[in-house]
């Protein structure tokens, strides 16, 4: 049989399963981006205000490790610069996760073995994973091209940033291909491919951060993105470098696909003890078993955030200067303390929605453990369905404070380093990173009960911290009304630090999310599995 036999309908396939989850993607990435160039346009209207602002940014080197280098101080070129590094790792986890997810991930819940009892080949899955994911890159660099295009910026600029985007994608679609092979499960895969793209990030922000060490952003696929240098050089054959690489990898994908037994990796996991520990022998443990794997990554996430972040507190405030609408902005996002207790505040607020990403994904956990059967022979023992769900989402719960107390605290040794006073500002930001906890835990509460009363729709729960990301962040940008501002509750915590602490909305977020818990779990505990 041809390898590449059945890859059209496999395709389609794909394509049919990420209708929702794709489009989300591309249109995520390619909103903040435009709204990214449509502030820099509005809010640095001059050629003069630009240039300060470039001057501010490239003499900075802790702004230059979050951001990259400023190679074009027009609109264009800011927009690149601020995207850039982000919107580039974006199209990466983008892309890993939709490889991982048509590869290793169905053929860890024996979707593949089925397809593979049909007239199709080996490598047809391999191939339609990664056909799904070029056809959304070159969408993603389509609509980011044409849409800065149209805010009045120069075609041949916004097309080359548009493919330092995609070809970005393609390369860690390429590798996660590899990595696909390597292991034997789809959580394995997705982390070994995103630990890969975490190092490309640190490699970029290390070359960048001094002219002594920049040949290492040249060992980082999201250095070669910088490379590009939209707006400025359009170096187009650093996107050719791009592709080489992912060339490359597919074919060593290809390569490997067939050296393998079909539900192997080229590197087994090792079998465990015939009988389990005693600590592993409750419902709560498996839980535990489960997600602290997930826990742990997200926790190295968090501190290595809340380090950057809080380092580059004293020098954010060239961000402004003397642009006083940047500063309103900042203030109606952070609070109205001062400049470095609003920056701060808002890294907490945006901690918090990342946090809520997490509590999200362990509950989804919930719902992944049932379609995929593994819940069916749990609950047929002595557990309930409430002990089951309950210990994954007190992951949700205890997590996200583990999460939000290691980023404040990270944040807090940083920035109470480099603007005096470690005591208060340690103990500011930790408390500040915590008081977004009623937020989390109602994203997380909302989650559950969609789970338990509607379960087919628990997958849309992802829109929630996306909504809330969107209304925290361009909510004030744009100058929303309050009653849209109100729809996200992170809108209602205290903006700490600098901000006044009332208890009020605290309590009625936890007392919301109890509630929204109390019949997620009255939901499960009445309907049918599956």
């Amino acid at each position: 049989m041809n390898g590449l036999a059945g890859t059209g309908t496999l395709l389609r396939l794909a394509l049919r399963r990420d209708r929702i989850m794709l489009p989300a993607w591309v249109y995520a990435i390619t909103a903040m981006t435009i709204s990214t160039g449509y502030s820099f346009g509005t809010l640095y209207g001059t050629a003069s205000a630009r240039e300060q602002f470039a001057r501010g940014m490239n003499t900075n080197g802790s702004l230059r490790a979050l951001y990259g280098t400023v190679y074009d101080a027009g609109v264009g070129g800011l927009t690149a610069w601020r995207m850039g590094a982000f919107g580039a790792a974006l199209a990466g986890l983008m892309s890993i996760l939709l490889v991982v997810r048509h590869t290793r991930a169905d053929e860890e819940d024996g979707r593949l073995e089925l397809v593979g009892a049909g007239a199709v080949g080996r490598r047809a899955p391999l191939t339609a994973a990664l056909l799904t994911v070029l056809l959304a890159d070159l969408l993603l660099a389509a609509l980011v091209a044409a849409g800065l295009a149209a805010l009045g910026q120069p075609a041949g600029g916004a097309l080359a940033f548009g493919s330092a985007l995609a070809v970005t994608g393609l390369v860690f679609a390429a590798l996660a291909g590899v990595a696909a092979q390597a292991v034997e499960t789809g959580r394995a895969a997705s982390g070994t491919a995103s630990a890969a793209l975490g190092l490309g990030f640190v490699l970029r922000a290390a070359g960048d951060s001094d002219s002594r060490t920049h040949w290492l952003s040249w060992l980082s696929p999201l250095g070669w993105s910088e490379q590009v240098r939209p707006f400025a050089d359009n170096r187009w054959w650093a996107v050719a470098l791009g592709l080489l690489a992912a060339c490359a990898l597919a074919a060593s994908a290809y390569v490997l696909v067939g050296r393998r037994d079909l539900g192997a990796g080229l590197l087994p996991r090792r079998p465990g003890p015939a009988s389990a520990a005693p600590a592993l022998r409750s419902q709560l443990a498996l839980a535990r078993r489960l997600q602290s794997a997930t826990l742990y990554g997200w926790c190295a996430g968090f501190a290595v955030a809340g380090a950057v972040f809080g380092s580059v507190a004293k020098g954010a405030a060239t961000l402004v200067g003397d642009n006083q609408q940047v500063g309103d902005i900042l203030h109606r996002i952070g609070g109205q303390g001062s400049f470095a207790d609003a920056y701060l505040a808002t890294i907490l607020g945006l901690f918090g929605m990342v946090a809520a990403v997490y509590a999200v994904q362990c509950v989804q956990r919930l719902r992944g453990e049932e379609t995929a059967g593994r819940a069916e022979p749990v609950l047929a023992s002595a557990v309930s369905r409430s002990a089951w769900a309950g210990g994954h989402l007190l992951f949700a719960l205890l997590g996200s404070a583990v999460l939000l107390a290691t980023g404040g605290l990270a944040a807090g040794l940083t920035a109470g380093a480099t603007l005096g006073d470690l005591p208060r500002r340690l103990g500011a930001l930790v408390g500040g990173a915590l008081v977004q906890l009623p937020a989390v835990w109602l994203t997380a509460a909302a989650v559950l009960a969609v789970f338990g009363l509607r379960p087919r729709w628990t997958s849309a729960g992802w829109g929630m911290p996306a909504a809330f990301l969107v209304i925290g962040w361009l909510g004030p940008v744009l100058r929303l009304g309050r009653p849209i501002l109100d729809l996200s509750p992170f809108t209602h915590l205290p903006h700490l630090p600098g901000g006044t602490v009332s208890a009020q909305p605290l309590l009625w977020l936890t007392a919301v999310a109890a509630g929204l818990a109390a019949a997620g779990l009255a939901g499960l505990n009445r309907r049918d599995l599956g």
